[in-house]
């Protein structure tokens, strides 16, 4: 891998992460294509690169996070959120511990994430053409069954391709959220998510990281964390006054020239 592939690699974590066009699918696709993905640095690579992406969310929500643990003695909504979170993390972490060899081993392929962007790109058009009932408009007061649920339905993201803040934010707005609330429950849930999922590889590949495979991961993190903070800072407003259309197409469109691609180039 060169310093070319990282940032690249880098800039599309960041631009993808917290769309739901599933950011690992995009970079599984991409580390094929450039004869990247038989490295076994590659493949820890899409995983620990994903910390940048987080460090631009939790810079973006820094003071209204620290506004809620100062709370969390005398505010029963503020130590519901936190329970809330962390209840909903709790069955991607589970799952995802137990049968990490399984998903990157067999599921961590091309034509996975190509079907699945396929298939998530027309559940994101469904959605946004059915209306569902909305109840919450406030992503820090969903009840806690709400929470637990919609965590349920991040465990499908475990398949590359579906999308973690996609299969977020289809539970949450199933349970009854708005699209602003669950989109933005997707960055809350992302962080214990993503932390966890990287604390994991990167004790999995501790032997791995020499001198010039640490440099690399530090310029895909740089990349990831400039691009994530960009659309952090944007997309809340755009889904909330245009909906997933634009992201569903922009699925479809990959995963069936992805599958194209496999045809013609293997």
């Amino acid at each position: 891998m060169d310093v070319f592939k990282a940032l690249f690699l880098g800039l599309i974590e960041g631009l993808t992460e917290f769309i739901p066009v599933s950011s690992t699918g995009h970079l599984l696709l991409v580390s094929h294509f450039l004869g990247f993905d038989d490295d076994q640095l590659g493949k820890s690579y899409v995983i620990l690169v994903q910390l940048g992406a987080i460090l631009a969310l939790l810079s973006v929500y820094f003071f209204r996070l620290w506004r809620v643990a100062l709370a969390l003695p005398t505010s029963a909504e503020a130590r519901r959120f936190v329970i809330g979170v962390l209840v909903a993390f709790l069955p991607a972490a589970v799952i995802g511990f137990i049968l990490r060899e399984f998903i990157k081993g067999r599921l961590f392929n091309p034509t996975v994430v190509c079907v699945a962007l396929i298939v998530g790109g027309f559940i994101l058009l469904l959605m946004d053409e059915h209306k569902t009932e909305e109840k919450y408009d406030d992503a820090m007061a969903f009840p806690v069954a709400t929470y637990l649920k919609i965590g349920f339905f991040q465990c499908l993201a475990m398949v590359p391709g579906v999308s973690r803040s996609g299969a977020t934010i289809v539970g949450a707005m199933l349970m009854g959220a708005t699209k602003r609330a669950a989109a933005e429950f997707s960055f809350f849930l992302a962080m214990p998510t993503m932390v966890g999922a990287f604390t994991l590889e990167a004790w999995k590949s501790r032997h791995e990281m020499t001198g010039d495979g640490a440099m690399l991961i530090a310029l895909g993190f740089a990349a990831a964390f400039i691009s994530g903070l960009i659309v952090v800072r944007f997309l809340l407003d755009y889904i909330s006054r245009h909906g997933f259309a634009v992201f569903a197409w922009w699925r479809i469109v990959v995963g069936a020239a992805g599958l194209a691609g496999l045809l013609v180039f293997g």
